[in-house]
Parts: structure tokens; C-alpha cells; sequence
């Protein structure tokens, strides 16, 4: 009986570790722009990984060289930094955007610039992707995961309960809080408070689960349908980084390199005999419904950008007062 007992407490044990998995959600490291936007459409710098083609939404019929200005990708500087409508006068929103930072320790990371307001109220700073990082985009040929945004560009699928994540950024003594937004399947977010960054240089801070269940006796142990289930993923959707209104505003620059999650497997991963997605593509339609309004906004919005860069006027009064030849 005895023997039974310490089995029982051994299996136990060795299906909470079988659950548990470690990953990087997103590795900004990875996001640098291998198209620069000059050589691109002139508005979007392109990452080729992560780039997708949103002209594919648009039920407008464009033609074939309008649909090319219509690319775009999680390359860091077409990612967005927006100042809560309080706080985003002209003045604070140009100045607040990403740029590729080159880090000693990892090399291109993203870096963001914001600015908020010397008032005594809250204010928002939202850094997010140019787009929603879509779920189910289908990997490039001969990739080993199973759609495009999956290992480090956004995607974690088969997530259970998540025990804990981390974000790497980079610190500059500012006080303001850091909060990180997650979306699972079926769009609802989680909220992740931080804390601080009131520290200086590169540092890991944490979220751990309270919720989290440490005892495998606690777990609620069911069998639940494999598929087409959507809820069991995970991506990243934004940070914020929030001032309170005894703080005070004005620039502040910080760097992100990634974000980690550890969790559990939603079901244990085994291989399976059919690859049920490529025959019944339910779970690619679903998300691609999902997205179709939004991504159809981009492609116009990426289509009226182009135009709007060619009608901006390229000559200066010092331009042409430079090539007036000089009085003889």
C-alpha cells in the first residue's frame, strides 16, 4: 500500500512537470527591418518574417500596383506608441514613437519615446504592433511552427494556465508603471501589472499568477476537446505604461527585448496521426472573419498613406533660393 501511495505521489509529480513549458510570447531582437521603408512603399519598413499582405482583406478592386503599397510587418518602426486622447496634444504625439535600438548585451531591440504632460492627471502611453498579431497566418514553407507569428513573433498556442511572465526592458529611473496586455483565442484580454520602472538598465520584471494552482491536487483534471478549440492560445497585444497625476511628465525613453511566459500545456502534446487544420481550415477561416475588418482598415489606410506621401509638397523657399544662381 505503501509503494502504491509513493507511485501515486510520483506520477502526480511528473504530469505537473510534463504540463509545464517555458517560451518567449515575443523577441523584439527578431524584428528588425530587412526592407527599409525607402526601399519598401516609402511608408512601412518590412520585416520579412513577419510580413503579411493586407491587401488580401480588401474587397476593394484595387489594382495589382496599388495592392503592393498594402505590406506590412512587426519590423519596430512601424510600431505604434499613442498618448491617451487627455494628454495627446499635436506636440506629444509627433514626438512619441519606435525606433530600432542597437543594445550592446542583445543587439536591435525596440525602443519607444513618449511624452506626457506636466499635469496632474493620469496619463496612458499604449506601445502596440501596427496590426493584430493574427493567430493562425500560415507559416512560411519549410517553417518548423505551425503558423507564421509562432516561436517569438507574437503566438503561443496549446496555454493552459499561465504560472508566470516576464518582460525584459530597459530602465531609466521614471517612475511610471508598466502593464502588459494579452489576448487569448477567443480576444479577451488579460491585464498584467509589472510594476515599476523606477530602476536603471536592463532588468526582468515579473507577474506571478496568484490564481496559479502549485499543488497538482488542485488542478481541475478534464478531458476537453482538442480541437477546433480556440481559447487554449495566446498573443501579445500592447504595453502601457501609465503616469499617475502626482508624477511628473514630460520625455521618457525605455527599450524592450521580450516577453516570456511560463504555463501549462493546455493538452499534452503528442503527435498526431491527421493534422486537422489543413484539412478543415476551421480555425484559420474563424480568424481570418475575425480580422477582416481590421486588416481591411490597414490595407486602405497603408494605400491612402502612399498617395498622401506623393502629393506632400518636396520643395522649400531655402531649397529654391539655394539653386538661384548667384548675382554677377
Amino acid at each position: 500500500m505503501k509503494r502504491i501511495f509513493i507511485l501515486s505521489i510520483i506520477s502526480l509529480l511528473a504530469i505537473g512537470s510534463l504540463l509545464a513549458n517555458e517560451d518567449v510570447l515575443i523577441d523584439f531582437t527578431l524584428l528588425a527591418a530587412d526592407t527599409p521603408a525607402e526601399d519598401n512603399n516609402g511608408i512601412t519598413a518590412l520585416n520579412e518574417a513577419t510580413t503579411i499582405d493586407t491587401s488580401n482583406y480588401t474587397a476593394n478592386n484595387y489594382t495589382d500596383e496599388q495592392k503592393a503599397l498594402m505590406k506590412t510587418s512587426l519590423a519596430i518602426e512601424n510600431w505604434l506608441v499613442k498618448i491617451s486622447n487627455s494628454s495627446a496634444t499635436i506636440q506629444n504625439q509627433s514626438v512619441s514613437k519606435s525606433k530600432e535600438a542597437a543594445s550592446k548585451a542583445y543587439g536591435t531591440v525596440l525602443g519607444v519615446r513618449a511624452r506626457f504632460p506636466n499635469a496632474n492627471w493620469n496619463a496612458v502611453a499604449t506601445i502596440k504592433p501596427p496590426f493584430e498579431i493574427p493567430a493562425y497566418e500560415p507559416a512560411a514553407e519549410g517553417s518548423e511552427a505551425s503558423s507564421k507569428f509562432e516561436g517569438g513573433y507574437g503566438v503561443i498556442k496549446n496555454v493552459g494556465s499561465i504560472k508566470s511572465v516576464s518582460v525584459s526592458v530597459y530602465g531609466l529611473n521614471y517612475p511610471y508603471t508598466l502593464y502588459l496586455i494579452l489576448l487569448d483565442g477567443n480576444g479577451k484580454e488579460l491585464t498584467i501589472n509589472l510594476g515599476s520602472l523606477n530602476f536603471q538598465g536592463w532588468g526582468e520584471v515579473r507577474w506571478d499568477n496568484p490564481r496559479y494552482p502549485q499543488d497538482v491536487r488542485d488542478r481541475e483534471l478534464a478531458l476537453t476537446p482538442i480541437y477546433p478549440q480556440e481559447s487554449s492560445l495566446i498573443k501579445f497585444s500592447e504595453f502601457r505604461i501609465i503616469k499617475t497625476g502626482d508624477q511628473a511628465g514630460g520625455d521618457f525613453v525605455t527599450y524592450f527585448k521580450d516577453v516570456k511566459v511560463i504555463y501549462d500545456q493546455a493538452v499534452l502534446e503528442e503527435e498526431r496521426d491527421i493534422d486537422d487544420e489543413s484539412i478543415w481550415q476551421i480555425q484559420t477561416i474563424r480568424e481570418n472573419e475575425k480580422n477582416k475588418a481590421t486588416q481591411a482598415n490597414q490595407s486602405n489606410s497603408l494605400f491612402l498613406q502612399a498617395v498622401d506621401k506623393k502629393k506632400q509638397a518636396s520643395e522649400s523657399f531655402d531649397a529654391q533660393q539655394e539653386e538661384q544662381p548667384a548675382d554677377e
